[in-house]
């Protein structure tokens, strides 16, 4: 009966580490490139101009993204290691009293006393370090960092969204390049924000609109930006 159970269940929290930096690059590739070209060509109508803006903001942030998810996560990845460090330490040095602060978390989380002890006992002897990382330190396998993946999601999905208003915007007259990006970009986005919702289990419509609108927001103000800067040349 309980594996029929659990053979039904289906969970989302093992795809955190790469659905995390895969929408974040998909989303930051379609608003920063669509609000990119969108500025610009408010400014300087001129085909070339754009699409050089597009290409640049493209490679340039593809590559920042990466860097900046491998450098964040690595410094979370560094964190860690140190943490465990101290608690493989601790586990040497003061044995009892690890033992009994795990009981004492396990106790905190409803078990009685004696049968927390016995738990702890228990764990500590099967993998005391692995214990106190999940349940002292909140650490797991699952949601652990991983710099490198992190990197390549971004960057890859970074460039698969930036890729989107610049395929409108060759598609388009440049006299529509704005309308025609705006509104493959809003699409894009909507698209984006109802699979990331799919994939990580929540609700599509909320994700959907909660994207579509910070995007509308980011490509409308960097218009007037560009507007007001090519007015004033």
């Amino acid at each position: 009966m309980i594996d029929s159970l659990q053979a039904g269940e289906h969970h989302f929290v093992h795809r955190i580490g790469w659905l995390r930096a895969a929408v974040l690059g998909a989303n930051d590739g379609i608003v920063s490139t669509a609000s990119l070209i969108v500025g610009v060509a408010a400014a300087s109508p001129d085909r070339s101009s754009i699409l050089i803006a597009g290409v640049a903001g493209l490679v340039a942030g593809a590559m920042s993204m990466a860097a900046g998810e491998y450098v964040s996560v690595s410094s979370q990845s560094d964190t860690e290691r140190a943490d465990l460090k101290t608690e493989r330490k601790a586990l040497e040095e003061a044995p009892e009293v690890e033992l009994e602060e795990l009981a004492q978390i396990y106790k905190d989380r409803g078990v009685e006393i004696e049968l927390a002890r016995q738990v702890a006992a228990q764990l500590t002897a099967h993998d005391g370090l692995g214990a106190h990382a999940r349940d002292e330190l909140g650490l797991s396998e699952t949601a652990s960092a991983r710099p490198v993946q992190a990197a390549l999601t971004s960057a890859l999905t970074f460039s698969v969204g930036a890729a989107l208003p610049l395929t409108a915007v060759v598609m388009a007259h440049v006299s529509h390049a704005i309308p025609v990006v705006f509104i493959a970009s809003l699409v894009s986005l909507g698209m984006l924000g109802a699979i990331s919702a799919r994939a990580g289990g929540a609700e599509v419509v909320r994700a959907t609109i909660r994207v579509t609108l910070w995007g509308a927001i980011a490509m409308a103000a960097t218009a007037a930006i560009g507007s007001l800067f090519g007015t004033v040349v």
